[in-house]
C-alpha cells in the first residue's frame, strides 16, 4: 500500500516513537504504562508498566462481550491479545503506517478498515467499541454519533484516555478532548455510566521518563547528528532544514520544549477509563 501523500506530525511522531521503542527498548505497545505496586519508575521498567495498562484495560471489558470494534488499533497489539482471548475483533485505523503493522499481526483473524473512524461506513454492530488513547483523535460528536450506531443495544464504549481538565491556562502537553465537553455531549446520546476511574497519578510517570530521554538521549543525539551532517553537508543540510522547517518545528515545540513534566501533566490533564453501557429504547 503506497503512504499517502502528506503525513502529519502526529503520524510522523507515531511511526518514530513505534521504531525506537521496538528496536532500542523492545516494547510492543504505543499506549502509556500503568505504574502501580510500587513499579520503579524507570525506563527499563516501562515495558512491564505497558503489561500493566494492557491488562488494567482488559479487566473492565464486562461479560458477555464477543465483539470488538477497536478504534485506533495502533500496531495491533490490544487486538491480538484480545482475540487470543477468544474475542471476535474488527479495527480502524487511519494511519497507512499502522495499518500495516497491525495488518502483518493479526493477519486474517482481524478485519482492519483503513480510514479514519468518523468515514467508517459499515452495517456490523458490536457488543463494545473500545479507544485506548485514540478518543483524542477523533471528532468529539461525530465520534460518539459513530459509537450510538456501531453498537448493538446493551452494548458497551470503552475508553481509557487523557483528558483535559477544566483549569485556567494551558499546559505543554496538548491532545485529549475538555472532560466537562465530553460529559455534556453524553448527556445527548444513549449511554449510562459504569465506571469511571481516574488514573492520574499511575499514568502521569510516564511524562517523566518521556522528559528524562528527550533532556539526556534525544536532543544530544540530533544535536550531534545534525553538527556532523551540517559540517559534512552544509548546503544539502541547510535544504533539508527549510524544506522540513514547519514538520522540525511543530515537533521541537511538542516534544523539545522541556516543560513537558509530571507535574503538568497532573495538573492540566486528566487520564481516564470510562464504561458506558448503551441505553435500550423503551
Amino acid at each position: 500500500m503506497s503512504r499517502q501523500k502528506t503525513t502529519s506530525t502526529r503520524d510522523l511522531g507515531l511511526e518514530i516513537a513505534t521504531i525506537c521503542g521496538r528496536y532500542f527498548l523492545k516494547l510492543e505497545h504505543l499506549h502509556y504504562g500503568y505504574w502501580n505496586n510500587g513499579l520503579g519508575i524507570d525506563i527499563a521498567n516501562l515495558h512491564t508498566a505497558q503489561e500493566n495498562y494492557a491488562n488494567f484495560l482488559v479487566s473492565h471489558i464486562p461479560k458477555g462481550v464477543q465483539t470488538i470494534l477497536d478504534v485506533g488499533c495502533g500496531t495491533g497489539k490490544i487486538a491480538k491479545l484480545l482475540t487470543g482471548m477468544g474475542y471476535l475483533v474488527d479495527c480502524v485505523s487511519p494511519s497507512p503506517f499502522l495499518s500495516e503493522q497491525a495488518s502483518s499481526l493479526l493477519g486474517s483473524t482481524s478485519r482492519i478498515f483503513r480510514c479514519p473512524y468518523e468515514q467508517l461506513d459499515i452495517e456490523r454492530q458490536y457488543d463494545l467499541v473500545l479507544f485506548s488513547e485514540s478518543f483524542q483523535y477523533v471528532a468529539l460528536g461525530k465520534g460518539l454519533e459513530q459509537t450510538t450506531r456501531f453498537l448493538n443495544n446493551g452494548g458497551y464504549l470503552l475508553i481509557c484516555d487523557v483528558f483535559k481538565k477544566d483549569v485556567e491556562g494551558n499546559g505543554a502537553i496538548g491532545g485529549g478532548h475538555k472532560v466537562s465537553r465530553f460529559f455534556e455531549l453524553m448527556k445527548r446520546h444513549p449511554f449510562k455510566l459504569v465506571v469511571d476511574e481516574d488514573i492520574t497519578e499511575q499514568t502521569a510517570p510516564n511524562i517523566e521518563i518521556l522528559d528524562d530521554a528527550v533532556k539526556n538521549v534525544i536532543t544530544p543525539v540530533l544535536d550531534s547528528g545534525l553538527g556532523f551532517l551540517g559540517s559534512r553537508y552544509p548546503l544539502t543540510t541547510k535544504l533539508l532544514r527549510w524544506k522540513y522547517r514547519k514538520k522540525i518545528r511543530s515537533l521541537c515545540e511538542k516534544y523539545l520544549n522541556g516543560r513537558r513534566t509530571n507535574e503538568d501533566f497532573k495538573r492540566f490533564k486528566t487520564y481516564r477509563l470510562f464504561l458506558y453501557r448503551k441505553i435500550c429504547p423503551s
